[in-house]
């Protein structure tokens, strides 16, 4: 099943490091989030990727242009330019880089993919999160239901520790725990095509027209998925999820 993968935003919330480089491109244990998100599809064999470019593009591009010979040893001749790779052991991601637009809002960017999804179903996420969901599970969960979009359901764990309190009693602390009420977006769609008539135009929201419609309509289905689950729209989100990785316990891998 194709994948696309948004991955044209501003970042501002995190401009600690994007003024030079696009939101998912900034790097968890030297790799960029992108490439982690890539791995979690790929561990599903989902290796048809199409990435929705917009600020930065450029620096997307270089990273895909320059992987193999930056993750490989290799021989080069210096007097006609050929390379002699010393291992056959490469991705097997076949990877579209598509311009989608410097202001384009991610419903547009969605819409300029249409070209590639070849009027199937396809998979869609956001460059910027990462989570331990059953891939095989969510698809068949679509399947399932037969309607046009299925959305993956998350709660995020708490900024806070959580207080039991009686009579002003600690009955129980949990430092941080994942929220018991409401669900959010977590990305990871499963979209059918027929839903891309949803979008108008470059200025259309995926998150508001679109979706609103299709639920409006009874289209749209959500995925309960209880497991972890961790965008990075922060520092604070990144350097967690720096440390999960520095401390061997990454559980976006699980």
């Amino acid at each position: 099943m194709k994948v696309v993968i948004l991955a044209g935003g501003f970042g501002t919330r995190l401009s600690e490091y994007t003024e030079y480089i696009p939101k998912p491109m900034v790097k968890i244990g030297g790799k960029p989030i992108l490439w982690h998100i890539m791995e979690h599809f790929s561990k599903y064999m989902h290796f048809d990727f199409n990435i929705a470019l917009g600020y930065k593009s450029e620096v997307i591009k270089e990273f895909f242009i320059n992987y193999k010979a930056l993750n490989s040893d290799f021989r080069i001749d210096l007097e006609n330019g050929n390379i002699l790779y010393h291992s056959d052991n490469f991705k097997k991601w076949k990877v579209n880089l598509i311009n989608t637009g410097l202001n384009t809002m991610t419903g547009g960017r969605v819409k300029r993919i249409k070209p590639h999804l070849n009027n199937e179903t396809f998979l869609l996420t956001y460059g910027d999160g990462v989570s331990n969901i059953n891939l095989d599970h969510l698809i068949s969960f679509h399947k399932s239901h037969g309607k046009l979009v299925t959305i993956t359901a998350v709660r995020p764990t708490a900024r806070f520790g959580e207080l039991e309190i009686e009579d002003n009693d600690v009955l129980s602390f949990k430092e941080k725990p994942q929220l018991q009420d409401g669900w959010i977006n977590g990305g990871f769609f499963v979209v059918e095509p027929e839903f891309l008539e949803f979008i108008e135009n470059d200025k259309t929201m995926f998150e508001r027209e679109p979706l609103e419609k299709a639920a409006r309509l009874g289209q749209l289905k959500a995925y309960k998925h209880n497991g972890f689950w961790q965008c990075m729209d922060t520092k604070r989100d990144k350097d967690a999820l720096e440390k999960m990785w520095a401390e061997g316990n990454p559980r976006w891998c699980q």
